[in-house]
């Protein structure tokens, strides 16, 4: 039997597609989420309070079968303005990148305007004056779970309650690195259908401003074994958060040794779920781990090179060759 090859360090260079996989399947997704919505939180508090807004985790938006449901809906992730009455609240002319997908509000949720009309509002937090209270919401953060995307049990629910909390006006975030399911928003390809342009994970920043109808989201896409994105958000009065999000993905990867279910010998799980262009990505990566530790390098070192000219088929055909006991 062949000794698994594992590694405390994430060797992808974002999304680390092993465990993903194994995550999606047999492992623990809730776990998963959980405690990187904690790192999540902890990096971006750090960064925001300077800028006079924290950030707090809270019952996400999602339904959660071990958990009642809240009576109201809150986020994974909520940040907060801690000075609402100097600021006002306005969405910030910000440039598209060249690498991110704009699209209407409406085309990302594929409703209608005669559908919009149909949902009510939630109330936002205000801060009192001379109270410690966190002051008003100003965006939102979802990191999304297999049941709250479509096909999962749980979507449509998601799907009225995202469109109840952008009719209040609230920047909304969502997190998926769930390649197995479809988008949970309209107007990317799908990654599951094979789709021309499709990738297996993105981020999307909704700014419903200054009207849901007349909003805009930002989708930026990514690939296997690319770095995960630092994207800006929106906040209050043109003020703007870059964030980084590679960051606390690794943290939360060595933190919580996710490692030990991570075996570069063997082939993630449903690998192939993934397009051809990104088998050959886990392969190849895989190959730089085992040629690593053949040459008795340190892994948790990392960062080794990947040699991206191989093919699907050269790239196995050397992994087969590279597997220990070879």
């Amino acid at each position: 039997m062949k000794e698994p090859v594992r590694s405390v360090k994430n060797q992808y260079r974002g999304v680390n597609a092993h465990l993903q996989s194994y995550l999606q399947g047999e492992g623990d997704w809730p776990d998963f989420h959980t405690t990187h919505i904690v790192h999540l939180a902890g990096e971006m508090k750090t960064q925001l309070l300077p800028m006079g807004y924290t950030a707090a985790v809270q019952q996400s938006l999602q339904i959660r079968r071990h958990d009642q449901p809240p009576r109201y809906p809150e986020s994974d992730i909520t940040v907060y303005d801690t000075e609402p009455y100097h600021r006002r609240t306005m969405p910030s002319q910000r440039p598209a990148s060249t690498a991110e997908l704009v699209l209407s509000v409406p085309a990302v949720l594929q409703i209608t305007e005669e559908e919009m009309k149909q949902y009510r509002a939630i109330v936002l937090y205000e801060i009192v004056p001379g109270s410690n209270r966190r002051g008003e919401a100003v965006a939102w953060i979802e990191l999304l779970s297999p049941s709250n995307k479509p096909g999962g049990q749980d979507a449509q629910r998601y799907r009225v309650k995202r469109e109840n909390l952008l009719q209040t006006g609230l920047v909304f975030v969502e997190i998926d690195y769930l390649h197995e399911s479809p988008p949970a928003f309209g107007g990317v390809a799908d990654y599951t259908a094979g789709e021309p342009g499709a990738h297996p994970y993105r981020i999307m920043i909704t700014d419903p401003r200054p009207v849901l109808w007349d909003g805009q989201a930002y989708v930026r896409q990514f690939d296997v074994d690319e770095p995960i994105p630092a994207l800006t958000i929106p906040l209050s009065a043109g003020d703007e958060f870059e964030f980084d999000f590679d960051l606390p993905y690794h943290k939360t990867f060595e933190t919580m040794v996710y490692g030990n279910d991570v075996n570069y010998c063997a082939l993630p799980p449903d690998f192939d779920t993934y397009s051809e262009a990104d088998r050959a990505r886990i392969v190849r990566r895989m190959l730089a781990v085992l040629e690593a530790a053949a040459r008795g390098e340190d892994l948790e070192r990392g960062g080794f090179a990947v040699d991206e000219t191989v093919s699907l088929a050269e790239a196995l055909a050397r992994l087969e060759a590279a597997l220990p006991g070879k």
